[in-house]
């Protein structure tokens, strides 16, 4: 166990190729085939990412083209990126859920002039708007692709690495850009509704590596092998950066998880040092624990129960002399049993990319599960301040800001950000990136503080944007706008911040109402009307018809009729008619929740 500092680095690719040289053919890229593991080498990899950028340049792309990716996460995510950077293009993640109309925008906005995916499932919605777009010739797909790609230049992965003579020194030795250059464009929603391309150049996630760096081998210790567990979508800047290019910092392995539902059994297979992980899983893996304890009996319940108890007192400062024998049989007992569960080697958990509830923190600190809460944003890098042992484990902070970045508290409490971290800007939205980065500063949008210690504390979101609980970003107004576009509803406020899914407020179109019950033939009074199936049954089929459009994480799975219209008279608008979501939240809001529970 060492504490080191990571190397000052021109660019990712030189990071990439340096950690390739020193481990050569050390394990690095892990995916499950057949039942079993299977790796590619630091060398085999740098020989695929060599040959990858070769054939990209061969096809004509060259320095500052962009490259779309989309696939699930798996070895060829990583090699792709690693290609699409050494061949000097900038590479354009894109979600596996996204609509035929994202790819369209994304493809438009971005001006792509080539996209690599991975099956023929995502190409499905993918072609037809690559077809249509204004810059994009070349398809490459990592898997064979179907038939009918309407004119395009279709390619195949394997084939392409294969017709090359990879030369990783060459590759290496072309890869002169900057810190300062773009290495890629992260879509995130605006508060407009259509995505903005966030430009993170090399600097800004280096930056982010060297910071995180200093945390793990400071507080830790950075060993030869690391190991990390990777299943948060790569499109998401939060994996891109803490699951991709951390690891690579640090020279680790990292295993492609085969999907949620079997990832208790990756992560006991696996066996990680570090995981990057979203509150989501927390929540879930409490769930899990607290019933399978339930099950094995009146002692593992009191175990728990004291574990939870000298943990809280442990939390706040101090465990009392009278509890430290127990404190000691639970350290030979019961922690060990959920130190397995993680895998025995587990120095961190660190939760991002959403709001951390500080129970969920605690609960696991009593366990002996260590977890870091982070706090960051795509145009950040995305990680700007994490917690850390040695400042002192708040869970109710998100602690001390990285190494190399500064942190600046508003007159309205805003949290502004300056540092190599922060995004060159929004990309073609001159507009939207003078107000983010006013004065030389980022605007996060959120509202904090510095504690006397130094460790950010997060107590409110000045922006709208809904934050779930996997940490996907949803805009509120896209959604809004979409469903009051349609007939039936006049009105609409959708909430789902910290929640597996987005819910909604409704105010139905009257007239629609008016002419619907008279078709039905029923009175038309709004009791009647409520109380009617068919009715609401009707208005169930308009969202439904707007969720066909909508992303996964966007759909609208419940909803709830406001008692009245959205009026400036009841404060539940503003001047300007913009929806008070605060008033709406203090009328509206336990019933809303209630959706939840059903």
């Amino acid at each position: 166990m060492r504490a080191r500092r990571l190397e000052h680095f021109p660019n990712l690719v030189s990071m990439f190729f340096a950690r390739a040289s020193e481990k050569r053919e050390a394990p690095f890229l892990w995916r499950k085939s057949g039942g079993e593991w299977r790796c590619i080498s630091w060398q085999g990899a740098a020989a695929e990412v060599s040959a990858l950028a070769q054939a990209l340049n061969r096809m004509g792309l060259g320095r500052g083209d962009h490259v779309m990716l989309v696939s699930e996460n798996r070895p060829e995510w990583c090699i792709a990126d690693l290609a699409i950077m050494a061949a000097g293009c900038v590479t354009v993640p894109a979600y596996t859920t996204n609509t035929e109309r994202d790819h369209a925008h994304i493809l438009e906005n971005s001006c792509a002039k080539a996209v690599i995916v991975s099956t023929a499932k995502l190409a499905k919605p993918l072609l037809p708007a690559a077809v249509r777009s204004s810059h994009c010739r070349i398809v490459i797909g990592i898997e064979p692709l179907r038939a009918g790609t309407g004119g395009l230049e279709v390619h195949d992965f394997n084939a392409l690495i294969a017709s090359e003579t990879p030369d990783a020194l060459a590759t290496a030795d072309a890869a002169d850009f900057t810190r300062a250059d773009l290495a890629c464009i992260i879509y995130t929603s605006g508060t407009g509704g259509a995505p903005r391309g966030v430009m993170q150049s090399h600097g800004a996630i280096l930056h982010n590596c060297e910071g995180c760096v200093t945390v793990i081998s400071e507080d830790f210790g950075w060993e030869e092998d690391e190991t990390f567990l990777s299943f948060l979508p790569l499109s998401h800047a939060y994996e891109h950066t803490g699951g991709q290019f951390f690891p690579i910092a640090l020279g680790a392995q990292i295993y492609y998880a085969e999907g949620l539902e079997k990832l208790a059994a990756n992560i006991e297979e696996v066996r990680p040092t570090i995981m990057v992980v979203v509150p989501r899983l927390f929540e879930v893996l409490r769930q899990r624990l607290l019933k399978t304890v339930e099950k094995q009996g009146k002692l593992a319940r009191y175990l728990l129960r004291r574990a939870l108890e000298i943990g809280e007192k442990d939390y706040a400062g101090d465990v009392p002399l009278k509890d430290r024998p127990m404190d000691m049989i639970l350290d030979l007992t019961l922690r060990p049993k959920i130190r397995k569960r993680f895998g025995g080697r587990l120095k961190a958990l660190v939760s991002g990319g959403a709001p951390l509830n500080p129970e969920i923190g605690v609960f696991f600190h009593s366990l002996g599960v260590t977890l870091l809460q982070g706090y960051g944003q795509t145009e950040s890098g995305p990680v700007a301040s994490c917690n850390r042992p040695s400042v002192g484990l708040r869970m109710d902070t998100v602690g001390p800001p990285l190494e190399g970045v500064e942190v600046r508290i508003a007159d309205d409490g805003e949290i502004l950000l300056k540092g190599e971290l922060v995004m060159t800007g929004y990309w073609r939205n001159e507009a939207e990136t003078e107000k983010a980065l006013a004065d030389g500063w980022l605007h996060t949008g959120d509202i904090g503080h510095l504690d006397a210690d130094g460790r950010l504390v997060i107590t409110d979101r000045k922006k709208d944007i809904i934050v779930n609980d996997k940490g996907d970003n949803v805009a509120p107004q896209k959604v809004e706008g979409m469903l009051t576009l349609e007939p039936e509803i006049a009105q609409a406020m959708v909430a789902g911040d910290r929640r597996p899914h987005l819910i909604g407020l409704i105010v139905p179109d009257a007239e629609w109402s008016r002419e619907w019950a008279e078709a039905s033939g029923i009175a038309g009074d709004e009791a009647s009307l409520r109380a009617n199936p068919e009715y609401m049954r009707a208005l169930s089929a308009a969202v439904d018809r707007v969720n066909t459009g909508l992303a996964a994480v966007e759909k609208v799975r419940r909803f709830i009729l406001a008692d009245e219209p959205f009026t400036t008279d009841n404060e539940q608008m503003t001047p300007s008619l913009k929806i008070r979501r605060h008033v709406l939240r203090e009328v509206y809001g336990e019933r809303m929740n209630a959706l939840y529970g059903r």
